[in-house]
């Protein structure tokens, strides 16, 4: 039998204990951890969230590898074509968790309106192209139809749609910069078939999206002539790996970028989130840590009769240390249970309800993004109950001073 278990569970079960002297710092040193617990859940799940969504924008806009000319300068628009007959296209084969590799082709231009006009940049994908993001972000309309011979059918952005005040089936007046043309600019009328918004307001308020044969038309490309390749992978966290392996396996005329090499600035930032979230960590495993050693001090303190009572039985120093361990982990286990049940309550409203909305302008996203990772939670539970039990481990060595004569005597 664990007899110390055995008193730790009579202590927590008996009367006394909840009417004692100690029992509102306990219950303060409880809250503590529910509170802190509450607390790191939310800004874990919140700042992973934040990531993969402005992450998954970012891709779902640009892919995670872009294969280009080198005479293309990083810029948006497709300036020196190249062939689409590749060795890697329609795939990789040499190479694995590549999940897709689609062709498109960006030109810049602009919309007219009777009263106003808008700077854009109409990017042409093929019918393999991969429609998912832009599915999940469509507020309106459907997809273009690629089966057309002459896809004259475009999606636009909320953003551009509310400024210019355009909405579903309208024909719209846009010019483009001819490259290869006798004519300076060319102008074409696509239909609006679909309006996406994905809150990402950088590119929200240039984007079209169409048919590549148009952005080919436009430039005067040939059939087989393209802006470029968008490679899509299975795992985010190996794309400095497969971006690598990529650059080694294309031509020596070409080149690829990562999403992240493309804009350091956005995911740099990013990164800075990370160091937010231990530093949040830290400081609340520290308070709950040293409220639990307060309410361990106060329980040794109070039932100093007990432990000399105890040592009288024989009972050794470690033994009756477990005692109060056991207590006090009861006590932190209760504090988690708290914790997790407000914290998972909170992250569930935002996730379903949507409540806080946020700038998209500033942050990328239109409400607060909520990414529920268990393992993440569980590890998370399992970092503060085992940091919180050391911290008690060395307090806990005061009941080595209680001698038995002076603590029985003193009751």
């Amino acid at each position: 039998m664990n007899f110390e278990l055995f008193i730790a569970k009579r202590i927590i079960a008996g009367k006394q204990y909840k009417s004692s002297i100690s029992s509102p710092i306990i219950t303060i040193a409880t809250i503590a951890i529910a509170l802190g617990v509450a607390i790191m859940l939310i800004a874990v799940s919140i700042t992973s969230g934040f990531q993969k969504k402005v992450r998954d924008k970012m891709t779902g806009f640009k892919g995670h590898i872009q294969i280009v000319n080198y005479d293309n300068n990083n810029s948006d628009v497709s300036t020196v074509p190249i062939d689409i007959n590749q060795e890697f296209y329609p795939e990789f084969k040499n190479i694995e968790g590549i999940k897709k590799v689609q062709p498109f082709a960006n030109v810049g231009g602009i919309i007219r309106t009777p009263t106003d006009f808008e700077g854009i940049i109409f990017k042409g994908v093929s019918a393999d192209y991969d429609f998912t993001f832009f599915n999940e972000c469509l507020v309106e309309g459907r997809l273009p139809d690629f089966s057309q011979d002459r896809n004259r059918e475009i999606l636009i952005s909320e953003s551009i749609a509310n400024r210019l005040h355009f909405k579903v089936n309208d024909t719209i007046q846009t010019w483009f910069g001819a490259e290869n043309s006798s004519l300076k600019f060319k102008s074409r009328k696509p239909v609006i078939v679909g309006i996406y918004n994905t809150g990402f307001e950088q590119f929200d308020k240039i984007m079209l999206l169409g048919d590549l044969r148009e952005v080919q038309k436009i430039n005067r490309w040939k059939d087989n002539e393209i802006g470029g390749f968008e490679v899509l992978i299975d795992d985010y966290d190996k794309l400095k790996e497969k971006g690598d392996e990529v650059y080694t396996s294309i031509g020596a005329t070409l080149n690829s970028i990562t999403i992240v090499s493309n804009y350091p600035a956005i995911f740099e930032w990013l990164k800075l989130l990370d160091n937010n979230v231990w530093f949040i960590i830290g400081i609340m495993v520290l308070v709950a840590g040293i409220n639990m050693v307060t309410a361990l001090l106060v329980l040794i303190l109070e039932r100093v009769q007990m432990v000399g009572i105890l040592k009288a039985l024989g009972s050794v120093n470690w033994s009756i240390r477990k005692i109060f361990l056991y207590n006090a982990s009861y006590l932190i286990l209760k504090g988690l249970f708290w914790g997790n049940l407000i914290g998972l309550s909170i992250l569930l409203i935002q996730k379903y309800t949507k409540l806080i909305s946020l700038d998209p302008e500033t942050y990328y996203v239109s409400t607060m993004p909520v990414d529920i990772n268990f393992l993440a939670i569980l590890l998370l539970n399992i970092g503060t109950l085992a940091l919180c039990f050391l911290m008690l481990i060395v307090p806990s060595y005061i009941i080595t001073k209680i001698r038995p004569s002076k603590s029985i005597r003193f009751a």
